[in-house]
């Protein structure tokens, strides 16, 4: 089955009962038992939903998984693949990555005794210079989110196995989705998703997925998430399965509106750079190429002006793009990483990285193209 195909019919069957195309709602915490165990594959909802049980199985096929989770948000997705790890095991992490997960790691898990190095993972050398024995878990992100940095998903996996098969490569997912790449078939061994975005596409629901092969991880995790009780409800289910239905056809355009926007901005006289995987200069461009189908919808710029009234100026102006935490849905999103998603990231760390006041983040929606660079331009001569 094709990867346009699977978003609509992978792991999905007709309901019993009716012969339902879409999976009911099954807005229901607990299910009947004939006996003390006896069941029909259903306890309670914590457990196992037959609605989210759809969705996890749409999860698994569309990342080429076997198995699925969906969680009641993406870091809640990340607090269950930390949960694995135990006080002095070592995390590599890139050093560009979205602020509630930086938050995450730095915050929480850190005080309970695990070890995280921020590495700039435009290198594989960089990631193997600071695997240990120790390291337990190497967590991607790519494209990075808010510097658009492209991680090589294969040679890392390989670099960091060849010194220990057991150290486990997980893919934040989010912006590339698996409509563009499939960590699980470049070495990975569980992807992410903030679901959240376009996964679900709409802006309507708060969910995180998690992907594996692997029956012993999976068990692991599902282990987790039971005992920990982060799962998505029946009604976000059934609109993430929604979503999925068409995600293949939203990011055909997201791709397309999101390369017109690029080239617009870099031929600009008001925007010092641009950071857009699929630009021939990009520094990780060949490797965006060689596993990503295209380059997305997620733009990144920096004004010439580097006031962080300038930025404001612009961001106060656009009306096509809406000035709005988050990202992936049909509507185009503008964001200003410092004072928004990032915030929680101390202000040396984000300039160390180049996350300053005039850095302009852009989720590219699916309206029409003239109209969103008609807006940016209105919004850059105020």
């Amino acid at each position: 089955m094709k990867f346009n195909t699977k978003t609509i019919h992978g792991g999905q069957k007709h309901e019993e009962t009716t012969g339902s195309v879409m999976p009911p709602i099954f807005q229901t915490s607990t299910y009947a038992q004939s006996s003390p165990g006896v069941h029909k594959g259903y306890e309670y909802s914590r457990a196992a939903n037959p609605t989210r049980t759809a969705l996890e199985d749409n999860f698994a096929a569309i990342e080429n998984g076997t198995h699925g989770f969906a969680f009641s948000s993406g870091l809640s997705a990340i607090d269950c693949v930390l949960k694995m790890l135990n006080p002095g095991d070592e995390v590599i992490a890139g050093d560009d990555l979205y602020g509630g997960s930086y938050r995450m790691f730095t915050r929480m898990f850190q005080k309970y005794g695990l070890k995280f190095q921020f590495v700039d993972m435009n290198s594989v050398e960089n990631v193997g210079r600071v695997v240990s024995k120790n390291t337990k878990l190497v967590w991607l992100e790519t494209p990075t989110n808010p510097l658009m940095k492209i991680a090589d998903i294969e040679e890392i996996s390989k670099t960091v196995k060849s010194t220990n098969p057991n150290i486990l490569v997980a893919v934040d997912n989010t912006f590339a989705t698996p409509y563009l790449q499939q960590p699980l078939d470049l070495g990975a061994d569980i992807v992410m998703h903030s679901a959240t975005k376009y996964l679900g596409g709409h802006s309507d629901l708060v969910m995180g997925a998690l992907m594996v092969k692997d029956q012993k991880l999976a068990e692991e995790l599902h282990f987790i998430q039971f005992a920990g009780g982060a799962v998505a409800g029946p009604m976000d289910s059934f609109l993430a399965l929604r979503g999925i239905k068409t995600l293949h056809v939203r990011m055909q355009r997201h791709c397309e509106n999101g390369k017109a926007v690029a080239n617009f901005l870099a031929g600009h006289d008001k925007v010092g750079a641009v950071y857009y995987p699929g630009f021939e200069d990009h520094p990780n461009h060949e490797v965006a190429k060689k596993q990503m189908k295209d380059f997305g919808g997620m733009v990144s710029f920096r004004l010439k002006d580097e006031r962080k009234e300038a930025a404001f100026k612009f961001l106060e102006s656009t009306s096509v793009f809406t000035l709005a935490e988050s990202l992936g849905g049909v509507e185009s999103l503008v964001n200003h990483p410092v004072t928004m998603t990032h915030a929680s990231i101390p202000e040396p760390e984000r300039l160390k990285i180049g996350i300053t006041d005039s850095l302009i983040r852009l989720s590219v929606g699916i309206e029409d193209e003239k109209d969103l660079l008609e807006d940016l331009e209105q919004a850059l001569q105020v």
